[in-house]
């Protein structure tokens, strides 16, 4: 591709100010240092490179060398302390103007993503700013989110990590990495399932093992808020229910939306089948414990004993105590789903610590 030529423009009587200087021996005033200044902004707006325009004034220099007196040391050292001041200018000029291009582009971007993740904004823009960042929301995309022993912002060492990872092994033009309330979220094709299971393990690593839960994949602007919203709740229910794994995915959950669409009926079934433990001696809880490690062990006595550290026969006491409480027998099989599922529910709905 061709590089574009740069107009003498940006040098701005750059050989008359030497010719001065070669002459006179004097310094750059404040308003020629301004000037210089000013054109290396307006050639970062441009779009130059600075190697490019560094080039373009050494060549100036030498073209407008034969205009000083070369066999005068002083009038040359002249000459070049200015060259040195010019370029100086120019170059902080240019450097300005790129940290604010830099920080406009990222506040532009903290604003889309804020837009994509919570539904803002009309969906026909929305859309238009995707492609400014390399997205199609036409497609299908997914969204990862992980959590760590503290809240993370951009400018962490953790999120500046991850990224490198990310960008070191995928070409980043159609991932998003960004911080939201402290968490790392990642939003990337539905069709590069890989690039979210290398940001799980990078997060979870980065995280001192911090949690990971991954959304699944939906077309269009509503379908990253609804990636988004799953992760979320996919971290919750990983808390709630005291799963171990440091990966969640939402589609290995759903069971669990589904048990408590019906709040109302999952409290009722709760109380119902679970009610009468809070008259055991120290209330329900080591009972409800009991019950699922119990049913965690896949309903293994001698697993579920090492597990909570007793023997065998303290948990035969434990279950024939449940028995005898509720009516319902954990060894049973006509009796063992329905009280699996009321204990899922006491762990959604945070029972017995709350009150139904």
């Amino acid at each position: 591709m061709p590089v574009p030529e740069i107009p003498d423009e940006y040098l701005g009587g750059y050989a008359r100010i030497l010719g001065e200087v070669a002459a006179t021996g004097r310094r750059l005033t404040r308003d020629e240092l301004e000037s210089r200044r000013a054109l290396g902004r307006e050639a970062a707006e441009a779009g130059f490179q600075l190697r490019a325009l560094v080039g373009l004034h050494l060549a100036a220099t030498r073209a407008a060398w034969p205009s000083a007196d070369a066999t005068d040391p002083a009038s040359t050292d002249c000459v070049l302390a200015a060259v040195e001041q010019c370029v100086d200018s120019f170059a902080e000029g240019f450097e300005r103007a790129q940290r604010l291009t830099v920080r406009r582009e990222e506040a532009a971007r903290r604003e889309f993503i804020d837009d994509l993740l919570y539904g803002r904004s009309d969906l026909g823009r929305l859309a238009e700013r995707a492609t400014r960042f390399g997205m199609r929301l036409s497609r299908a995309h997914a969204v990862a989110v992980a959590t760590g022993p503290q809240a993370y912002t951009e400018t962490d060492s953790v999120p500046r990590q991850v990224e490198s990872a990310l960008l070191a092994r995928f070409d980043g033009r159609e991932i998003l990495l960004t911080t939201k309330d402290g968490r790392l979220v990642c939003i990337a094709p539905g069709s590069q399932p890989d690039v979210l299971r290398y940001f799980a393990k990078q997060a979870h690593a980065a995280t001192d093992g911090g949690r990971v839960a991954v959304g699944r994949p939906h077309r269009g602007p509503g379908g990253v808020v609804q990636s988004y919203d799953e992760a979320l709740v996919a971290l919750d229910l990983g808390d709630r229910m005291g799963l171990d794994d440091p990966v969640l995915y939402a589609a290995d959950l759903l069971v669990y939306p589904v048990l408590t669409r019906d709040r109302q009926a999952m409290a009722d079934l709760v109380r119902s089948q679970l009610g009468p433990l809070q008259q055991a001696r120290g209330g329900a809880e080591p009972l409800l414990k009991t019950l699922s490690a119990y049913f965690d062990a896949g309903c293994v006595a001698a697993e579920t004993a090492r597990q909570l550290a007793l023997s065998v026969r303290a948990l035969t006491y434990r279950l024939e105590r449940v028995h005898q409480l509720t009516g319902s027998d954990p060894s049973d099989p006509m009796h063992r789903y329905t009280l699996q599922t009321a204990v899922i529910g006491a762990r959604l709905l945070d029972w017995p610590a709350k009150e139904l």
